[in-house]
């Protein structure tokens, strides 16, 4: 299948970086009216993005406990990635490795260069050859397509204003409750429009990774069948496990069902939060794309 830029992602991607920069506007003013330094808040927050676009793969590493592995003791991981990164045209990334038993992987980097794909031991253990090259080739369609930084820009403001809701009525202040309250809310506007936001890009990003994937593989019944087994062994995860990841979302090849519990009650909040299609909807694009092979 040839490879074609998706021109419906690139205008995606500006839209979104648009309405990010009037949001991070928002927010800066719901800041200032808080602390009352407009320079102050600015400043911050171009520190806290430019630190997350610089170091914040460091940080998504750690979150889920991975260290990037040399050639020497997983060479034919890093042989699988080199080959697949030559057909998709871009330098080949470091590689990292997860070890728990969630199956999932992902991509992350400020650029094509200084990309890192992670797989975790449970995806390892999970997926045949054939699998493996279509979740790697997934991960390396996202480096292809840039699409990585701003998902990490959408985050870091949806991390940002989910916190000021959260302390905002815990820090200690000489602000009046009703500054802090018209900060808190407008904050709370940022955080719930930034997810929003954030979600028109990841779900349609995740289509076109698929359909990158089998640019590079050939093989859309690879990728179909992977989704299959990694979306059964999901289930078999611990909630606990699965809660600890769930931060790591957006980036996931998978997205992590998500659960909140109130007392003994507890809701499914997947469909509302989930930053990825149905596993159900991808397998059928990737079913309609095999149809669509087959017949040209």
């Amino acid at each position: 299948m040839h490879w074609s830029h998706d021109w419906k992602l690139r205008v995606r991607m500006v839209a979104v970086l648009s309405a990010m920069a009037l949001l991070y506007a928002a927010f800066a003013v719901a800041l200032t009216t808080y602390f009352g330094t407009t320079a102050l808040v600015v400043g911050v927050l171009g520190v806290v993005v430019l630190g997350q676009l610089l170091w914040g793969h460091r940080v998504a590493l750690k979150s889920v406990g991975a260290d990037v592995v040399s050639e020497q003791s997983h060479p034919d991981l890093h042989a699988r990635v080199g080959r697949l990164a030559q057909q998709a045209g871009v330098p080949k990334p470091k590689v990292a490795v997860a070890e728990t038993a969630m199956p999932n992987a992902f991509a992350i980097g400020r650029s094509q260069r200084s990309a890192v794909v992670c797989v975790t031991t449970g995806l390892l253990e999970s997926l045949d050859d054939d699998e493996l090259d279509g979740v790697l080739a997934h991960e390396l369609a996202h480096v292809e397509h840039h699409d990585m930084v701003v998902m990490t820009v959408a985050a870091t403001l949806s991390a940002m204003s989910f916190y000021v809701v959260r302390w905002g009525f815990i820090y200690d202040s000489d602000k009046t409750e009703q500054y802090t309250l018209m900060a808190v809310l407008a904050s709370l506007g940022v955080w719930i429009a930034s997810m929003f936001v954030g979600r028109l890009l990841s779900r349609y990003r995740e289509f076109a990774a698929d359909r990158g994937a089998v640019s590079i593989t050939g093989n859309p019944a690879a990728l179909a069948s992977a989704l299959r087994v990694v979306d059964g062994r999901m289930s078999e995860v611990p909630d606990d496990d699965l809660r600890e990841h769930a931060g790591m979302n957006a980036l996931f090849f998978r997205d992590v069902p998500q659960t909140f519990g109130v007392w003994s009650w507890e809701f499914d909040l997947t469909n509302w939060l989930r930053t990825h299609p149905a596993v159900d909807r991808r397998i059928e694009r990737l079913q309609a794309l095999e149809v669509e092979m087959a017949t040209n």
